[in-house]
């Protein structure tokens, strides 16, 4: 029996639907943000690279809807994107005030790092046209009940953005659900997006009103502590990152809570240098706790994504009827290519997620 029960794929036009902000990344590669000459720019956005993936990767049907500015920058985005293969049907486009005022595309300069020097990413983003979208700006009626979505995916980045974001969360999983589709939320928490706001205190509150209406809950145990306020070891005490015996106490205490989730998910991550992690995940599902192969000392080319790839994978698995440790295993092969990669988003196929599943190396393929 499937963990997860989805509508038919010949009633709905799309498998997987994300609502998030996509921003332009600037990336100055090897070197320094505040001393480079040169940056490449990618598209990314924490939900939009869930749908992305599961489109160049896994093959689903997938759109994303955002509101973006119409101007050169808002259409180098869109260029961008087009390349991802993800529908823009539901993007709405934003008149541009002549300098930005008002509304524009939100930038993140992200550094990778290497050995003891961190990634480090600077965002400016403020009055974003994705951060105004307000409730009645989308006809979720239409995108649910009429065209159809089997799987729809935000999370707290979005949440964070501005007063009305959470809003248009809360509206559009409330009619998700209201049609049988499927609801997964990566909690996300971004210190800098909620301090300005109300800081944790708000985010917890946002987080928990919206959580009921989750089907599929992703997070690291800092995202289940900061975002939804489950505290599991004592004050000041602090918790192995590839240790789950604290993060399995915590989603006992958050399925207690919130009975409604069918599968909890986390990467677990030893950060021992910006170029060497120790990589797992666990999945929580039919009451059972499932453990990924760790990878030690995996090898990082750019790590910013590797969560978003792992919450596609996951997703695909789930999506295809697979076991918890099956579906948990996807996530995080296809979190650790993403890795070997740069830019946000997924550049692997299913064939290569499959070979690291089995433990293939990294001889030359030809």
């Amino acid at each position: 029996m499937a963990l997860i029960d989805l509508r038919p794929e010949t009633e709905c036009t799309y498998d997987i639907l994300s609502l998030g902000e996509i921003m332009l990344r600037l990336d100055p590669g090897s070197e320094r943000i505040h001393t480079t000459r040169h940056f490449r720019v990618w598209e990314g956005g924490g939900e939009y690279n869930v749908a992305r993936g599961l489109k160049r990767c896994f093959g689903k049907r997938a759109a994303v809807v955002t509101a973006i500015v119409d101007n050169p920058v808002g259409r180098l985005l869109e260029d961008l994107m087009f390349q991802g293969g993800v529908s823009l049907e539901y993007v709405k486009w934003l008149p541009f005030d002549g300098i930005g005022r008002k509304t524009r595309v939100g930038l993140n300069f992200t550094e990778r790092g290497f050995g003891v020097r961190a990634a480090v990413g600077c965002s400016d983003r403020a009055n974003s046209a994705a951060s105004q979208l307000k409730r009645g700006d989308v006809d979720w009626d239409k995108i649910f009940g009429r065209d159809g979505v089997r799987w729809f995916h935000t999370g707290g980045i979005f949440a964070g953005l501005s007063e009305t974001t959470p809003e248009v969360i809360i509206e559009a999983v409330a009619t998700a659900k209201k049609y049988g589709t499927i609801v997964s939320y990566d909690l996300n928490f971004r210190n800098s997006l909620w301090k300005d706001i109300g800081g944790q205190a708000r985010a917890r509150e946002v987080n928990r009103a919206i959580a009921p209406h989750v089907d599929v809950m992703l997070g690291n145990e800092e995202d289940f502590t900061a975002a939804l306020g489950f505290e599991v070891a004592g004050t000041g005490e602090t918790y192995s990152k590839l240790d789950p015996t604290n993060f399995k106490k915590m989603i006992a205490a958050a399925v207690k809570a919130f009975p409604n989730f069918k599968v909890v998910a986390t990467t677990l991550r030893n950060a021992k240098t910006a170029s060497s992690n120790d990589w797992g995940a666990i999945v929580y599902a039919d009451g059972q706790f499932h453990d990924a192969t760790l990878r030690e000392n995996l090898e990082i080319y750019d790590r910013v994504g590797g969560g978003d790839s792992f919450a596609s994978g996951l997703i695909y698995g789930l999506m295809e009827g697979k076991s918890a440790g099956e579906a948990v295993n996807y996530g995080a092969a296809h979190g650790a290519l993403a890795m070997t990669t740069p830019g946000d988003t997924t550049t692997a196929s299913r064939r290569e997620v499959e070979k690291v599943m089995k433990g293939g190396g990294a001889r030359v393929d030809r």
